[in-house]
């Protein structure tokens, strides 16, 4: 089967990021399709062997019902095609259907959305699925809830028969006819179709038999639209490793929630480009409204990505790792007893760096500014110095008192030399 069509009228947006993890082809096309609310089945072409694979939304959209007897005398022969079986049931289903949600970009939206089934005649109301996380990020949770609810619901009123008749197939549409019990003789959805056929004469020494047929279907009322119940969402086993991409000569590529793509070591197609992956969060060592931790991982740095709720769809970056070809500042393990805050300039080879040394005997902080180093002091500033204090400036040197006075304090000795003229 190669060829497909969709007959939608409900709205299905495309995704931001959608990982078909740990399922077969027709696993993840299933489980997409009972998300989105999609049913699909076969159509033939009359007097040929030509199918495709429809995709329908709504049972609006299958072909118009014929009308088929009920006829439950079959040891008699019968030139019109019937149904000799026909037997209806209703089963305890969920009621209503509540999911919610949360995005990041939207942190206060309520992200809830709720639906009450319908045709519940039968049983109680009361009997509530709660869905968390939801997988949607906008109002269109709303149809998420709605199908759900219809494909938790699909078998609350089904009826099951036998007939002889190929036709009736899903995808179809039937009228039943004739039936004792009046409300039966109503239009039908045929949602499932079994066929047995047999064939004698076609095996050596039983050519007197003739060729036989039985169709075991199954069909809900056509007032409604059946949909596939949801599916198990396979979850990731644990964090995985990536590695950060982006354009080509580009050292830093984010957007303006400080997030970066990643390819992941097993993505086969993709390339390493701005267009790897979406676009992922990542975890900083403290974050608040206009305050924090703020570092963005660069192109070809190694990434550790674990996975919201265990979702491959919703990937988060936790933490960055060394490796052979990214080493660490120093050289390990002769620095061990160092810890080092050291960035690099961009398209560059400098950096920054702040550096606590804590070598028994030889504790040292260290900061490094490649080029300019400004500190801002709102109130008093107080520097102790219990032994030598040495200041080294290569070129000019410039103190400015705006207001009150300066003094300076020699309790000890002093031994002033100077080479150059000092202005006061």
């Amino acid at each position: 089967m190669t060829e497909w069509s969709p007959l939608f009228s409900e709205p299905h947006p495309s995704r931001e990021f959608c990982v078909q993890y740990g399922e077969t082809d027709y696993d993840f096309l299933c489980r997409m399709a009972a998300e989105e609310g999609i049913f699909f089945y076969e159509e033939h072409a009359y007097k040929s062997t030509d199918q495709s694979l429809v995709l329908c939304d709504t049972v609006r959209h299958l072909p118009e019902s014929f009308e088929i007897p009920w006829n439950p005398n079959t040891r008699t022969e019968v030139s019109t095609l019937c149904i000799s079986q026909f037997r209806y049931s209703a089963q305890i289903r969920p009621s209503s259907v509540v999911t919610k949600d949360y995005t990041f970009k939207r942190p206060d939206w309520a992200g809830r959305f709720e639906q009450e089934g319908q045709h519940q005649d039968y049983q109680r109301t009361q009997y509530e699925v709660y869905d968390y996380p939801g997988r949607f990020k906008s109002a269109h949770g709303q149809n998420f809830a709605r199908w759900q609810m219809d494909g938790w619901r699909n078998n609350a009123e089904t009826a099951r028969g036998m007939s002889r008749s190929p036709e009736i197939w899903p995808g179809r549409r039937i009228v039943l006819t004739g039936h004792p019990q009046a409300n039966l003789n109503r239009e039908w959805q045929v949602v499932a179709s079994e066929l047995h056929g047999e064939q004698p004469q076609a095996v050596p020494g039983r050519q007197g038999a003739g060729t036989a047929l039985e169709n075991h279907f199954a069909v809900i009322p056509a007032d409604r639209t059946w949909r596939p119940q949801p599916l198990l969402k396979p979850l990731v086993d644990g964090p995985q490793s990536a590695v950060v991409t982006g354009p080509a000569g580009e050292e830093i590529f984010c957007d303006e929630h400080g997030r970066v793509r990643v390819k992941f070591n097993w993505d086969r197609y993709n390339p390493a480009d701005q267009d790897s992956s979406c676009w992922i969060r990542v975890a900083q060592a403290w974050a608040g409204t206009g305050f924090g931790h703020l570092a963005i991982p660069r192109v070809g740095q190694e990434v550790i990505v674990d996975f919201l709720n265990g979702d491959p769809d919703q990937p988060i970056i936790m933490g960055r790792t060394y490796h052979q070809e990214n080493r660490t500042p120093g050289s390990l393990p002769g620095t061990k007893t160092q810890m080092t805050i050291r960035s690099k300039t961009y398209m560059g080879s400098g950096f920054n760096e702040l550096k606590f040394d804590d070598a028994t005997g030889r504790e040292q902080v260290y900061i490094h500014a490649q080029k300019n180093m400004d500190t801002e002091v709102l109130n008093d500033r107080t520097t102790t110095v219990k032994h030598d204090h040495r200041e080294t400036v290569k070129n000019d040197q410039t103190v400015t008192i705006q207001e009150g006075n300066r003094l300076l304090t020699v309790e000890k000795a002093q031994d002033h030399r100077s080479t150059e003229r000092v202005f006061i």
